[in-house]
């Protein structure tokens, strides 16, 4: 039986379960504890000095615009709102400080070149933009915790304080014997040899303490609000060991004006009374009197009561007690993004070991009725917090590397037709050289590391952009302002099921992004699904795994989707698009940012395609409708041809007129490429270089079928862009290279 519930386990698979049953998991941004276990206790907004890149020996404020595991995207001070110069680092190899960093130690704080002319006053600019600002935690970037998550710091053997929650306030030391991402299990001091009182508790959870910890990794770990509770009151409750009813219980001790201690009511003759456990305002699982009949939910009544027909008001009169007022308990909200029939992961509360599936049967205010499935033995429905640090998105065992309890019939990985992929192919030298992001990742299959270090950021949904020909607009609107962070291939799938759910013709969008037999493979193949019109469809999507490609998967995708490229990624629009994407409309379009069609209908030469229909259609060919975008404003005559001129076999690039230039090309920055393609009749392209940042060295080494393959340009712009670049080589030749 052994082998069997293991073949079983081995064999589950989130996907496959979810499309069998109907289901839907639960959103990641749902889950609280787990956003916040993922972050670095670095922050959007914080400052610090850092290395200039053209001059290590001198440095400069930059800002934190977004952080991504031991990831920071920053961007120097001067740079205001613009993106082109930001940049990526490690902050385990990046050469990066607090503020005030230089001056202890007489380094040079020096403007880069980009924005010398922006800052005439250094020691003005200085004193305006440090005023009030907030320097990156110090300790998180020298010593023995630099670079590491906090979760990183709790490891077996860590020695913490854990409230006891069920009769005082006293605390005892605990040791930290496993920790699964951020689910600790603990063991008192003393009981070294016995694990039978060992306990499970998510790190955030406030019951736990480490003194000093929460001030030395920049989190605040405020006390509760003060309650109003008196000792004797009645209320509804659900016992925390046993969350399976709700029942009522009374206020046996209140010890400040923070805690108070709750004791379930039993009415047995031999029971001294029942379970108890210190509670705050905040603490889950508390009602007024009353807050079952009035949401239509069975009270149970306590143990020893006469009969099954509850009645608040007898029973009130019976122990000679009040009921804790309305005023005593926080608002509930719905606000919270979980769906009756949604899938997650959740702690069984019998077994704390487990990890079940679970389905969600019931909603109320801010509260889940869930069913758990797989437990080894029955459990009845759980009533939990949308809060709780005991539940968990689709996919967070398998990201933490823990076993998750598969149902008892687990779903089989059958077997599909997917595009073979072909090996990777290497970027050409240059171009690509020219990043110096210094990221790259080996990550096998599509796991992230432990405890998020490779997470992927908040994809944001900026549902003012421009959403295209494909996407209906009035669902984009729907959609939640952002998803993750998390698993990169977890977050990205979430995210393109969205987009896809979002289509005017969902079977459309996922042709769109399947995965091409014949392209380069950088990624890591998902099986996403449409519904359409009775039609189920399934294709192979390629999505990235490191954090370091989420920016520019997300805008490659925007343009694959013929909408904004600033539609969602990880950084939100918060007013005007830099896209400029408010004057496109529906009617026509030139697309500049280097899309270019593949052939999706029907099956490539020599093989099938990787998109798969669950119901045969008629082999019948429709013309397809082609869509096309322009600005509202007039097309200027500088616009891109996108007329192929000649045919790939016997193009002739004809430099035409002279080109004088003011300065060498091989020594030109980024930016320099930029301003040249800027002032020519290939202006819309300038994004890309600037994107893939393609300095001059990089510049001199494109050639068209390198265009071709790498800015993924059709064949009249590229070759009109060559076009240039043949300019520029031959001005270097006759001006430089001697």
């Amino acid at each position: 039986a052994t082998t069997e519930e293991e073949n079983q386990e081995m064999e589950f698979n989130w996907d496959e379960y979810l499309e069998d049953t109907g289901a839907t998991a639960a959103p990641h941004g749902s889950f609280k504890h787990v956003d916040t276990s993922l972050q670095n206790g670095f922050a959007p907004g914080m400052k610090l000095e850092v290395a200039v890149k053209s001059d290590q020996n001198t440095y400069w404020v930059a800002t934190i615009i977004t952080t991504c595991g031991q990831l920071l995207l920053l961007r120097y001070d001067g740079y205001g709102e613009d993106r082109k110069a930001d940049f990526w680092c490690d902050i385990l190899t990046a050469d990066l400080h607090p503020i005030g960093w230089c001056q202890q130690n007489k380094k040079i704080l020096k403007v880069p070149e980009g924005i010398k002319d922006k800052i005439p006053d250094q020691e003005e600019f200085l004193e305006q933009v440090l005023k009030g600002a907030c320097s990156a935690p110090a300790n998180l970037l020298e010593g023995l915790h630099r670079g590491k998550n906090p979760l990183d710091l709790i490891a077996p053997g860590s020695r913490l304080e854990l409230q006891n929650i069920r009769d005082s306030l006293e605390a005892w030391i605990v040791n930290v014997v496993e920790n699964v991402g951020g689910r600790l299990k603990l063991r008192y001091e003393g009981l070294e040899d016995l694990d039978k009182f060992d306990q499970w508790l998510f790190y955030l959870d406030p019951f736990l303490h480490q003194v000093g910890w929460a001030a030395q990794h920049g989190y605040s770990l405020q006390p509760p609000s003060v309650h109003s509770f008196s000792e004797g009151m009645k209320l509804e409750a659900v016992d925390p060991m046993a969350p399976f009813v709700i029942s009522p219980a009374t206020v046996l001790k209140v010890y400040n004006d923070k805690y108070f201690l709750i004791e379930m009511d039993d009415l047995r003759p031999e029971r001294a009374g029942g379970q108890r456990y210190v509670c705050h305002i905040n603490s889950a699982g508390i009602f007024p009197v009353q807050w079952s009949l009035k949401n239509g939910l069975h009270l149970s009544p306590p143990p020893g009561y006469p009969g099954q027909d509850f009645d608040w008001a007898d029973y009130l009169k019976q122990c000679g007690a009040e009921a804790a007022p309305q005023s005593c308990f926080p608002l509930l909200t719905s606000d919270h993004g979980f769906k009756e029939n949604m899938k997650l992961e959740a702690v069984n509360p019998v077994d704390p070991e487990e990890v079940c599936i679970a389905t969600v049967i019931k909603l109320k205010d801010s509260y889940l009725w869930l069913q758990l499935e797989g437990s080894k033995k029955p459990v009845p429905e759980c009533i939990v917090s949308v809060e709780s640090m005991n539940i968990f998105p689709v996919g967070w065992c398998e990201t933490n590397g823990y076993q998750l309890r598969p149902p008892r019939k687990a779903i089989v990985n059958k077997q599909k037709k997917i595009a073979v992929v072909q090996p990777e192919k290497q970027f050409f030298p240059g171009a690509f050289a020219a990043c110096d992001l210094n990221i790259y990742f080996l990550i096998s299959h599509f796991s992230v590391v432990i405890n998020g270090k490779y997470c992927c950021p908040k994809i944001y949904f900026n549902h003012r952009c421009f959403s295209g020909p494909y996407l209906n607009k009035g669902r984009i609107a729907e959609l939640p302002q952002s998803v993750g962070p998390g698993n990169c291939v977890l977050v990205l799938k979430e995210v393109l099921t969205l987009l896809i759910n979002a289509a005017y013709k969902p079977s459309r969008v996922l042709r769109e992004l399947q995965l091409d037999e014949e392209a380069a493979w950088h990624g890591h193949g998902e099986t996403l699904k449409a519904k359409y019109k009775g039609k189920s469809y399934r294709a192979t999507v390629e999505v990235v795994r490191t954090a370091d490609r989420v920016a520019d998967f997300c805008r490659k995708t925007c343009i694959k989707l013929e909408c904004c490229p600033n539609l969602f990624g990880p950084q939100m629009v918060l007013d005007k698009c830099s896209e400029n994407c408010s004057v496109l409309t529906k009617t026509k379009y030139t697309h500049y940012y280097g899309k270019r069609k593949n052939k999706r209908i029907g099956r490539p030469p020599g093989g099938h395609s990787n998109m798969e229909v669950a119901m045969k259609k008629p082999n019948k060919r429709r013309k397809r409708r082609k869509h096309f975008f322009v600005h509202k404003k007039k097309r200027s005559s500088t616009s891109v041809d996108n007329t192929p001129a000649g045919s790939p076999q016997d193009i002739k690039m004809e430099v035409a007129e002279k080109l004088q230039l003011d300065s060498n090309p091989l020594e030109w920055s980024v930016a320099d490429v930029v301003r040249f393609l800027k002032s020519t009749d290939c202006a819309p392209l300038a994004r890309i270089f600037l994107d893939q940042e393609i300095d001059g060295q990089a510049l001199l080494l494109l050639t068209l079928p390198t265009v071709q393959e790498c800015m993924d340009l059709k064949l009249g712009p590229a070759i009109k862009l060559c076009h240039h670049i043949e300019r520029v080589k031959l001005a270097f030749y006759q001006q430089f290279a001697n």
